[in-house]
């Protein structure tokens, strides 16, 4: 699916998919339930992180599902996009809830976030849509500093061989969830 560049007010060159600039001509800046991706990308003790460019911030490779695009793809294309490396999706690690976004245009959004445990297969990290400032491997237990949310689906992605961790939206219990 072709992707237009984000809308002016952004910060940084973040892709927008085509679908939802259809949408918002649509409802403006009202909010949307999105589903998105994270790969977290593991090679042995090392974790495959991007600062972001419109946040210049730390965080795993993270992506928006195109409509009817089966998950794990997604987390794949993903990576190959904002990376340029090529992973195997090995498990579902978590499912959750974001908070509310807001964007510095004034669009809002929430996500279904779905976190995938990915292995590195090949491939030269490099920033490569414009979407990363920069690309790096890190120690697990050298990670720079990122949103407590991003450390949380890491640290769940590391479970070798876990069940999917469903983690409660705010206001919910463990138990609403089982």
């Amino acid at each position: 699916m072709r992707r237009a560049a984000a809308p002016a007010g952004t910060i940084g060159r973040v892709a927008i998919p085509e679908f939802i600039l259809d949408l918002r001509a649509r409802i403006g800046t009202a909010p949307l339930w999105l589903s998105g991706v994270t790969a977290v990308i593991l090679d042995g003790d090392r974790v495959l992180l991007i600062r972001r460019a419109d946040t210049d911030e730390w965080a795993p490779v993270t992506g928006i599902i195109d409509p009817g695009e089966e998950p794990a793809i997604a987390a794949a294309r993903e990576a190959m996009e904002e990376t340029g490396v090529e992973i195997r999706v090995e498990r579902l690690a978590s499912v959750s809830v974001s908070e509310p976004v807001v964007y510095p245009n004034g669009d809002q959004a929430q996500y279904l976030d779905l976190t995938f445990r990915c292995a590195y297969r090949s491939g030269r990290p490099e920033p490569v849509d414009g979407e990363a400032l920069e690309v790096a491997w890190f120690p697990l237990e050298g990670m720079p500093a990122m949103r407590e949310g991003f450390v949380r689906r890491i640290r769940t992605a590391l479970e070798p061989h876990g069940e999917a961790i469903f983690v409660p939206a705010a206001g919910a219990s463990d138990a609403d969830c089982r």
